[in-house]
């Protein structure tokens, strides 16, 4: 797939030629026009039409014969020469300019592809997005900033360019074909993948792209957007593990707004600021974890991490501990709910152990981890 920045150059090369041909074709006609006005008699003058005609022929040398006797005038013959060397020059350039538009584009959209696909076999633990929409490029943003892995598929090339045009979105892979077909699914890595959202624009779509995920690969995690709340269900019984309905949580959030606006905007605060990087995430213990069998006051997590641990499940499906005190003891298993940067909770992965999905490495704080886990705003 070709850049927006190598498309726009190529068209620029072709405007450049086209305006080139056009300024000599002019030149020519009204040259000859004015050299026969300027020495020859008013019945012998040469027409415009005769003098783009000669113009045209002197410029692709096809070599039909003068229609207009150069010779006549003076400088007719100088013109002529001008005419031909400076048309070939930009022939030359337009046919260039114009094989580079089709096969550079062509060239580049091969490249690309090998690029993408050599990416993609180094890719696992990653987490692959269905779909780049208006909910779709939400969830790839909140994603890259929690430095994760993202392979993204959409139909749309333009949604695609706006991926990579996101903070972070340059390297991310995308795939462009219908998320429903399992040839596209494959090429995505789903076989290697920690888990699928699939965000896509109707509820038709996003069931097609959870059965194919589910048959493809069953210990995936399967996010799906519902637009009909009713859809919900068939989803969830087609493999879902989560259903999201965009307009059942606008309409939880209209009322936080109302009665509870504080709590709302600290929320929001903590998603938006980008220095800080605040997340509420969540940490799992594996059997093995030095900090299994320690009480929570020894774990000193607060001290080394800077992370405040807001709940602790006690297994999966199990009850929340929440504001759990000193005294309580960790135990494999557990899901620690934390608040705090995004630095903070991978050095906490890191201390657990827990290597059982990879987020996206950032240069300064290579990482491992269990995916977070977003929480929406009640």
């Amino acid at each position: 797939m070709i850049t927006m920045e190598e498309d726009n150059t190529l068209r620029q090369r072709m405007l450049a030629a086209g305006v080139l041909l056009l300024l000599v074709v002019l030149g020519g006609t009204f040259g000859y026009w004015g050299l026969s006005r300027s020495y020859l008699p008013a019945d012998q003058q040469w027409s415009l039409g005769d003098c783009a005609y000669m113009t045209a022929i002197s410029i692709t040398t096809v070599g039909y014969g003068e229609v207009i006797q150069v010779s006549r005038v003076p400088y007719g013959r100088l013109l002529t020469v001008v005419i031909i060397f400076a048309g070939l020059g930009v022939a030359v350039y337009f046919a260039s300019a114009l094989t580079a538009f089709v096969v550079e584009g062509e060239f580049q959209q091969l490249r690309k592809r090998r690029r993408m696909k050599q990416q993609m076999a180094k890719v696992s633990g990653h987490i692959i997005v269905c779909g780049i929409g208006t909910s779709g490029l939400h969830v790839v943003t909140e994603l890259l900033a929690s430095r994760w892995q993202v392979v993204c598929v959409d139909s749309s090339e333009e949604r695609v360019r706006r991926v990579h045009d996101l903070p972070g979105g340059a390297n991310v892979p995308c795939i462009l074909g219908d998320a429903t077909a399992d040839e596209v699914l494959k090429e995505a890595g789903i076989d290697r993948a920690r888990g699928v959202i699939a965000s896509l624009s109707s509820d038709k779509e996003n069931l097609f792209v959870v059965i194919s995920a589910r048959q493809l690969n069953p210990q995936l995690k399967i996010v799906a957007k519902g637009v009909d709340i009713g859809v919900s269900e068939k989803l969830r019984r087609a493999g879902a593990d989560v259903v999201v309905t965009p307009a059942y949580i606008g309409g939880i959030r209209m009322v936080s707004e109302m009665v509870r606006p504080h709590v709302t905007e600290f929320l929001d605060i903590m998603l938006r600021d980008k220095d800080k990087n605040l997340r509420i995430e969540e940490v799992n213990l594996p059997p093995d974890s030095p900090l299994v069998g320690k009480l929570l006051s020894e774990a000193r997590i607060r001290e080394t991490t800077d992370l405040l641990i807001v709940a602790v499940r006690t297994s999966a499906g199990g009850p929340f501990v929440y504001n759990p005190g000193p005294q309580l003891r960790l135990a494999g298993g557990n899901s620690l709910i934390v608040l705090g940067g995004t630095s903070s909770v991978q050095k906490l992965r890191q201390a657990v152990g827990h290597v059982f999905a990879q987020p996206r490495q950032d240069p300064s704080t290579p990482t491992s981890g269990p995916a977070p886990q977003e929480t929406e705003p009640e």
